[in-house]
């Protein structure tokens, strides 16, 4: 098969999967359509060190390269260090109850609802969110790949939290 037609069926398969990938961390649609479009240059451009691991280990490598390729981007913009540069400040942490109502949020309010609140977030809470949440990176990891102190991290995702929580019952309260 010619490269070209690889590409477009890893295209057709995987874009869909990697454009969710990418909005998680812009701002808008448009943002998320360039990451997605740099993350794919990249992995193209890469594919011939991609080690096949079994099933999945495709999606699961181009996941890291996107996630990677969003990263880059916004650092390159300047917009991580200047929104998580923030040193930790004592912050009341967030109470389970706020917790358990995010938890819930997914079962009351429509997906497209919490992305839209999630993409609202400052970049650098959305970031911090998505990869504790979404990557399952721990606040030391998410701090090495940012450049920031783990007690940074843990403060900006429990900002996050609390920035949804408070958009969640707001939305809630409209519903009524």
């Amino acid at each position: 098969m010619a490269d070209k037609e690889l590409w477009k069926e890893i295209y057709e398969k995987y874009a869909r999967r990697m454009f969710f990938i990418c909005r998680r961390y812009a701002s808008d649609k448009e943002e998320a359509e360039d990451m997605m479009h740099d993350g794919f240059l990249q992995v193209f451009s890469s594919l011939h060190t991609f080690t096949d691991r079994g099933e999945g280990s495709l999606r699961a490598w181009m996941e890291r390269v996107m996630i990677n390729t969003c990263l880059q981007r916004l650092r390159k913009r300047d917009l991580l260090r200047e929104s998580t540069s923030l040193e930790y400040t004592a912050e009341p942490s967030v109470d389970s109850g706020i917790q358990e109502e995010l938890e819930r949020a997914t079962e009351r309010i429509p997906v497209p609802v919490l992305q839209k609140f999630i993409s609202e977030l400052p970049v650098g809470y959305r970031t911090v969110f998505n990869l504790y949440v979404f990557e399952g990176l721990s606040h030391k990891e998410i701090g090495q790949q940012l450049g920031i102190k783990e007690r940074s991290s843990s403060s900006q995702y429990h900002r996050a939290k609390s920035s949804l929580a408070r958009q969640i019952k707001e939305y809630e309260r409209k519903q009524r």
